[in-house]
Parts: C-alpha cells; sequence; structure tokens
C-alpha cells in the first residue's frame, strides 16, 4: 500500500463532511437571519428542508476542490452555501405531486407533506433566488461574484439540472417507440445534467473562488464530470438494492413509472462496472492535485461505496 493510501485512511470522511456542513450550515443561518420582512410560514418551510439532515456533498465539493488548489473555506464557503440552496431547492421541486410524488426526503416526510403543495413550490422558488442573492451580497470582488453565478446559472438552468430533469421525468413521453433509444448515451446525457451538472458546478466554484489556474480548473471539471456520474449511479444502484428505512426515501419506483436507469438499461453487474470506469476517472484526475488534495479524496472514495 502506497505512503498516500496509508495517510488517506488516517483521515475520516465523517470528519471532513461534519467540518464543511457545520460551517456552511452556520453561513446560511446567518444569511437567512439577516433577511428582513420574510413571511414566517415560508421562513419555516425553507428551514425545513435546508436544514434537515443530510450529506451536504455539493458544499463539501466546493470547499474541498478550493483547499485542493490551495484556497481557503472562507473564499469558497458563499458558493458552497449557494450550492446547497440551488440543491435544496431542487429536492422539494422533485419531491411534489407533479414530479416524483415522493413522501420522504432524508428521513422525513417532504415539504408538502409538512406545509402543502403551495407552500412547498414557493418556498422552492425562495431557495433558487435567494442563492444567487448569496452571491450577489456575500463575495467581496465583483467579478468574482459574477464568474460565481454564471456557473451557477448555467449548471441549474435550462441545460443543466432542469433540463436534465425534464428529460428524466418526461423520457417515457419523450423516447421513441423503438426502445433502442434507451442507450447509455442518452441515459449519461440525462444525468450528465440532472445530477452531474451540480456536482461539476461545485467543483468548478471551489476552484473559481479559489482562483484556480486554468490547467487547475480543468482538472476540477474533469473531476466533476466523473463524480458527478458516480453518484448518479450509485443513486440507482442503490435504488433497487437497499430500502425505504435505510435510504429515507422511497426505492424501487423508477423501474415502475418509466424511468431510465442504469440498472434498467445495464443490469446490475454492468452498472456496477460503469461504476468502476467513472471512479478511474475520478481517481485520474486527484492524482493530478497533489498532496492537498488528500480531504478531497477521500470524501470522493467514500461516495462511490456509500449505501445510502
Amino acid at each position: 500500500m502506497s505512503d498516500a493510501m496509508v495517510q488517506m485512511q488516517t483521515l475520516d470522511y465523517r470528519a471532513i463532511l461534519q467540518n464543511t456542513t457545520l460551517r456552511t450550515d452556520a453561513f446560511l443561518r446567518n444569511f437567512i437571519a439577516s433577511r428582513q420582512g420574510v413571511p414566517a410560514l415560508l421562513k419555516e418551510s425553507i428551514e425545513y428542508s435546508l436544514f434537515g439532515p443530510g450529506k451536504r456533498v455539493r458544499p463539501a465539493l466546493a470547499i474541498l476542490c478550493a483547499q485542493a488548489v490551495d484556497g481557503t473555506i472562507d473564499e469558497a464557503l458563499p458558493a458552497a452555501a449557494a450550492l446547497e440552496l440551488i440543491h435544496c431547492f431542487s429536492l422539494v421541486h422533485d419531491d411534489l405531486p407533479a414530479m416524483d410524488n415522493d413522501d420522504l426526503r432524508r428521513g422525513r416526510p417532504t415539504n408538502h407533506k409538512v406545509y402543502g403543495d403551495a407552500v412547498a413550490i414557493l418556498a422552492g422558488d425562495a431557495m433558487n433566488t435567494m442563492a444567487f442573492e448569496l452571491l450577489a451580497e456575500c463575495v467581496a470582488d465583483p467579478s468574482m461574484a459574477v464568474k460565481l453565478s454564471l456557473e451557477l446559472s448555467r449548471a441549474t438552468g435550462p441545460a443543466g439540472m432542469i433540463g436534465g430533469q425534464i428529460l428524466d421525468t418526461c423520457y417515457p413521453q419523450l423516447k421513441h417507440v423503438d426502445s433502442q433509444a434507451a442507450d447509455l448515451e442518452s441515459l449519461q446525457r440525462i444525468h450528465r445534467l440532472k445530477t452531474g451538472a451540480l456536482i461539476r458546478a461545485a467543483c468548478r466554484m471551489g476552484g473559481i473562488a479559489a482562483r484556480a489556474s486554468a490547467d487547475q480548473l480543468q482538472i476540477l471539471d474533469d473531476l466533476g464530470q466523473a463524480v458527478g456520474l458516480v453518484f448518479q449511479i450509485v443513486d440507482d444502484l442503490l435504488d433497487v438494492t437497499s430500502s425505504d428505512a435505510h435510504l429515507g426515501k422511497k426505492t424501487g419506483k423508477d423501474a415502475d413509472i418509466g424511468k431510465l436507469t442504469y440498472p434498467v438499461l445495464l443490469g446490475v453487474e454492468q452498472t456496477r462496472a460503469e461504476l468502476t470506469r467513472q471512479q478511474k476517472l475520478a481517481e485520474h484526475a486527484l492524482a493530478q492535485l497533489g498532496p492537498a488534495a488528500e480531504p478531497l479524496s477521500v470524501v470522493v472514495h467514500a461516495l462511490a461505496s456509500r449505501d445510502k
């Protein structure tokens, strides 16, 4: 075993994520507390989803990618917080009856089950707009605020997460009558947008906030693309191999409603082979970043082997 692997094993990914989560949540709580005139019910609904239990993967990636190119947590925190606002907005809307119609999220009733559809929709809308308000207000350098806002808006918008969501949601209606339309390229397009775009943006935004070089930013881009697919492939596998109670959300329904997933298309064993291929691409990118990326490497390895 290499010295680097021995050192990596001494790092605890739970402790790394706990640190990035505590810093991100504190930043978000301070930001929300400073908002004036927000109706109490709307604020309660936002905080219910924003501060519920969760891994905070996207903020962690932004912070750790910044550190991997010699940046600081403080430089990355506005990007990390904005990413979590966007992610939580997407979860609240994704759970709605018109979308995935889920009752559980992170082991608790979904937002619309607690507050009703109308409040959940508006809470999601609010988190979406607050993400860009936060970047405009909390990033001291105006040119940096613009760069980060552009990165996040592209990743979130119609050619990013939202575009991927409509491909995923409407796949049964959009696919050709010929089932050969369901190929790996189509599947990867959906997931590079639906899940991968925001994860890629997290890696890039961490680098941008730390003023990474063009070469460093390209490495982080390559890493983000691979990790985005790793994350979604693991999600797809867990949907067919885990339970509602363990995951904290409904499992086994993707195939029933005609969604295109890796196990549906490739089967479980070939899906695991594709996961291994994407892991190797991520490892290749990580190897180019050097010792400062060791905490990032630990988290990426943990994401690939997670069981929830």
